[in-house]
């Protein structure tokens, strides 16, 4: 009998068929590339892959949903911004994951994006597919008003393909419990009900406890459990952490706890260095900063004498913040803000460790020199996945009507992601890769995905 599956396709025309088909989408051919360099070995040991062109379909997302955002400023301006979901996913649960609101996504930014979000949330053993979107619009400088006319817009358009057991976004950079809020109310207006939609909720409307520290937290419970895997542990460890948003203010806040001492932060300005260490209270410091008067990093170094502030110069090509000597390296920022050279400065300092916080913040040639040089790379797919895990819970809580304490929360987010590294070492070891955790993280992944799609036919 003919077989009704279509031919395979080589290793090296795969890429280069998705690069003419899918042309300036960098940042997701850069994402696609990763994990296929990593699944490319399992494939070939495994003909049903193959037969069944599992990378060819994963690559292509079932849904991308592009739509016009028009809002009125405070100056009774019509303003006009695109709106995005890309529903990457949905074989092993709902699209699960966040919306960025910032002026650089595009199409290319959230496929990368929803893709990266497919593998981290099969590894959080969840039932959750993989999704993102958002809009190009910029909440900074705006007053709240505007924030709340232009979400209350957006989610005009996006609650058309959203559900609880559909689509559950999330926040994301630019997206905090103020967007999700004006989000939240505008669907429940919409739909007449109140659900579980959306996560990142405040816990006195249907959110979970411990999710806005989710991320923050997992990076470092991930990377304990590395440390201890290497009969090591985080106390004494100076870190390096890059960001002062949501997640590097919860990572720092572990950090401290577990007996660390991170040294920087920063924002879209600069950064700052206290080689003093940036302890409880100067932490403090940086979260009524950011998050109540959504100021300046710059601040910091005003604030505490032991700190030297460092502005932005983007002529140099590297950034200065990973010319520290440390232990750690911990960014938490955005996607290729470490490259080869950063790379090369946390060898010279003598960094044992880097762990994404942030969807993709090495660049490729970063992390070929950090593995290379023997330094421990912990891919985001799985370090960060503390998030989307705790996001998970949430819903959980939301279809169970129940409401757990902190503790509880915090307690199954450290099995989780102790059962990520778990499956991450299990999987590179399974296919010769030692304790690379990016194969690990890739594969394990994939395994599940594609093993899912292969169950429920050719879709």
């Amino acid at each position: 009998m003919e077989s009704t599956l279509m031919p395979e396709v080589s290793k090296s025309d795969f890429l280069d068929t998705l690069k003419s088909t899918t042309p300036g989408e960098t940042e997701f051919h850069q994402a696609v590339q990763e994990v296929h360099e990593s699944v490319a070995p399992v494939i070939e040991q495994h003909a049903e892959y193959r037969k069944h062109r599992i990378l060819e379909r994963i690559v292509e997302p079932e849904r991308i949903i592009s739509f016009r955002v028009t809002w009125i400023d405070d100056n009774g301006i019509p303003q006009v911004n695109r709106g995005y979901r890309v529903q990457m996913n949905s074989a092993i649960g709902p699209y699960k994951g966040g919306l960025r609101f910032h002026p650089s996504v595009n199409q290319s930014i959230l496929k990368f994006l929803g893709f990266e979000q497919i593998f981290k949330n099969a590894l959080t053993s969840l039932p959750l597919g993989g999704g993102k979107g958002g809009s190009n619009f910029d909440p900074k400088g705006k007053s709240d008003a505007e924030v709340m006319r232009f979400c209350q817009n957006f989610m005009l358009e996006l609650s058309k393909h959203i559900g609880h057991r559909i689509d559950i976004p999330a926040g994301d950079i630019g997206v905090g419990g103020r967007e999700i809020g004006y989000m939240y109310g505008m669907y429940r207006k919409i739909e007449n009900q109140f659900s579980g939609v959306l996560t990142g909720k405040g816990v006195k409307w249907g959110g979970s406890l411990i999710r806005p520290e989710a991320t923050g937290y997992g990076l470092v419970y991930f990377s304990q459990y590395i440390l201890e895997n290497n009969n090591d542990s985080m106390a004494g460890k100076t870190c390096l952490v890059s960001g002062s948003g949501n997640v590097a203010q919860y990572a720092m806040e572990k950090v401290i706890e577990l007996g660390g001492k991170p040294v920087t932060a920063s924002d879209s300005s600069g950064y700052i260095y206290d080689p003093a260490g940036i302890d409880t209270k100067k932490l403090e410091f940086i979260k009524e900063l950011k998050n109540e008067r959504r100021g300046r990093i710059a601040e910091y170094a005003d604030e505490f004498s032991t700190a030297e502030y460092f502005p932005t110069d983007r002529s140099m090509g590297y950034n200065p913040l990973w010319s520290h000597k440390a232990d750690l390296a911990l960014p938490c920022a955005t996607q290729n803000e470490l490259n080869e050279i950063d790379a090369q400065n946390l060898i010279n300092g003598g960094a044992i460790l880097v762990a994404e916080g942030a969807n993709m913040p090495c660049t490729p040639e970063a992390i070929n020199l950090l593995r290379d040089n023997g330094v421990i790379y912990a891919p985001g797919k799985a370090s960060n996945a503390g998030g989307v895990a705790t996001s998970g819970l949430e819903m959980v809580q939301n279809y169970s009507g129940s409401h757990w304490t902190s503790e509880e929360v915090d307690r199954r987010l450290k099995i989780i992601m102790k059962s990520i590294h778990d499956s991450c070492l299990h999987a590179a070891t399974k296919y010769s890769h030692d304790k690379d955790y990016m194969a690990g993280a890739n594969i394990a992944g994939f395994l599940k995905v594609a093993d899912s799609m292969i169950a429920q036919g050719v879709l």
